[in-house]
């Protein structure tokens, strides 16, 4: 019988081009030792000669499982990646980007770093190469010094003496070939696997232990290991196949436990940050998981219990088509604008908000509407609306939340306080509306879960207010006025704000943008679970 929550996963060393052996060794093992919910290719996916790569883009041969890769090594190999980041490049093969983090539906946490250590000292970006700065937004993706660990790392190249104390012997040295970044990230991420290849050779290490012997409270171990290149001539183990308990459902006591010939971290002991002013340089500069307390530690997180929808990708589909503002990893991201960051679920200010204090709520990962988030994140955004309902309401306001899954690319919940008004005002004045755009908005039961109404993927147009009243539109082919919710609440009888309807007129610079968010910041922070 399996172990309750055991996720099955595949790793496999550099491709090198080699797509046909890659499928057909994919295929016998989901077949006989499957299903694996996942697939992670690391070093270098394309080779010297990628002819096979049409068979695959023509779908004559197909990947069998969801499978995702790191970026390029070669710069020949880059044309193939670009503009990519996050997307499938043929069916069930995705390119995860040159470094960042995410978490599948299952709960298994993994982070990814692309390419090689530059050696270019000015720190310049390359397609094939990371820098220090690269390293530095994973490890504030992660958290900073107070992240408590990862189920995967995935590196191309090897960190830097990762043989020492190792007990078993590698033709490789690290020392020479290695990279002391991703040495310094593996030590902050504290990653139970961690997975490298380019060396062509398989290399096995002992557990290692992440914390110093009678000096520190025991913790998770860590396991490194580096796969060879798919049909290397010596035989080289190039798969590594094994089951995974994601930390987020371990007890602390059983994750802690240290296998027998667990070794002494191989990796000088210090963190890549570890001055606290350095680490909140960096995270207030990014508005990512700026949520620290006066002793400068996070506060109030939970650990999570998801269920294991085994959906294709993280989080419903886990990846946008195209950059996404609203990603919170994503470079594009506007994080000044964030007030509030919890395990799966964030807030920020609106851009061109109807009021300063109008917010959206939104899931950290990509997903696209409420009926593709997982239970877990579902109770997290119940947590931030009731949290908000009571920062408003201790104002004298109301609060109407809106969604519309039309046109849009992430979700995003619609938070907008309004005077203290009677609810059923606000229905009708929605109802009203409605009637008038000849649009049917009907009431839902208050207890309803929009989804167990709608599926993932259908549009709509959603309404609830602080008592629990529910409006719902099924969005057809028609189509759906873009501004109907602000127009409600912009209009005379509740904000009287018709001159803020459309929010493109309602910008603001970004210096006054980051003044609103940390003033809400600082309002709303006695109510925001995250700080318990």
């Amino acid at each position: 019988m399996s172990k309750v929550g055991n996720v099955k996963l595949l790793v496999i060393g550099d491709v090198h081009g080699h797509f046909n052996l890659l499928v057909s060794k994919i295929t016998a093992l989901n077949q006989k030792n499957g299903p694996f919910e996942a697939v992670f290719c690391v070093g270098s996916f394309f080779g010297d000669n990628n002819s096979e790569w049409s068979d695959l883009e023509k779908c004559i041969i197909q990947v069998p499982v969801p499978t995702y890769i790191l970026g390029p090594i070669f710069p020949e190999h880059a044309k193939f990646f670009k503009d990519k980041s996050g997307e499938d490049l043929v069916p069930n093969v995705t390119y995860l980007g040159r470094r960042g983090i995410f978490t599948f539906t299952s709960g298994l946490k993994v982070a990814y770093l692309s390419g090689a250590e530059s050696s270019d000292l000015s720190g310049d970006k390359s397609e094939i190469t990371f820098t220090q700065r690269d390293v530095e937004e994973v490890v504030t993706l992660a958290g900073g010094n107070s992240c408590i660990g990862f189920d995967l790392l995935l590196t191309s190249q090897w960190p830097a003496n990762v043989e020492l104390h190792g007990g078993n012997e590698t033709t490789f040295d690290s020392a020479k070939g290695g990279s002391a970044l991703i040495a310094q990230l593996a030590v902050t991420l504290k990653p139970r696997y961690h997975f490298s290849a380019i060396a062509d050779t398989f290399y096995e290490r002992l557990p290692y232990r992440n914390h110093q012997t009678l000096a520190e409270s025991a913790t998770h171990p860590s396991r490194f290991v580096a796969l060879a290149s798919v049909g290397n001539a010596k035989k080289g183990r190039y798969v590594y196949a094994f089951n995974i308990v994601p930390m987020s459902k371990i007890s602390f006591q059983e994750l802690r436990k240290q296998p027998d010939h667990c070794t002494p971290c191989p990796y000088a002991e210090k963190p890549l940050l570890t001055k606290k002013d350095k680490v909140e340089d960096i995270v207030a500069n990014q508005y990512f998981y700026d949520m620290v307390s006066g002793d400068g530690q996070r506060n109030g997180k939970r650990q999570g219990n998801q269920e294991d929808h085994r959906n294709k990708k993280p989080r419903g589909d886990g990846q946008p088509e195209a950059p996404c503002w609203f990603c919170l990893s994503s470079p594009d991201a506007e994080k000044h604008l964030v007030v509030s960051v919890g395990l799966h679920s964030y807030v920020a200010l609106a851009k061109g908000g109807l009021t300063p204090e109008h917010v959206l709520i939104m899931p950290i990962f990509h997903l696209r509407s409420y009926p593709e988030v997982d239970d877990e994140t579902a109770a997290e955004i119940e947590q931030y609306k009731a949290a908000l309902i009571k920062f408003f309401s201790e104002q004298g306001k109301s609060t109407a939340f809106f969604e519309r899954n039309f046109k849009s690319k992430h979700m995003q919940l619609q938070v907008v306080p309004v005077p203290q008004t009677d609810p059923e005002r606000i229905k009708d004045l929605f109802l009203q509306r409605a009637e008038e755009s000849q649009l049917k908005l009907t009431e839902i039961p208050s207890k309803s879960d929009l989804r167990q109404i709608i599926k993932a993927g259908q549009t709509f147009f959603s309404v609830e207010l602080d008592n629990n009243d529910k409006l719902f539109y099924k969005i057809d082919q028609k189509g759906f006025p873009l501004q109907f919710g602000r127009e409600v609440l912009a209009g005379r009888e509740l904000l009287n704000m018709p001159d803020r309807v459309d929010w493109r007129e309602c910008k603001a610079s970004k210096e006054e943008e980051t003044r609103m968010a940390n003033n809400f910041k600082i309002a709303f922070k006695p109510y925001d679970f995250n700080f318990g």
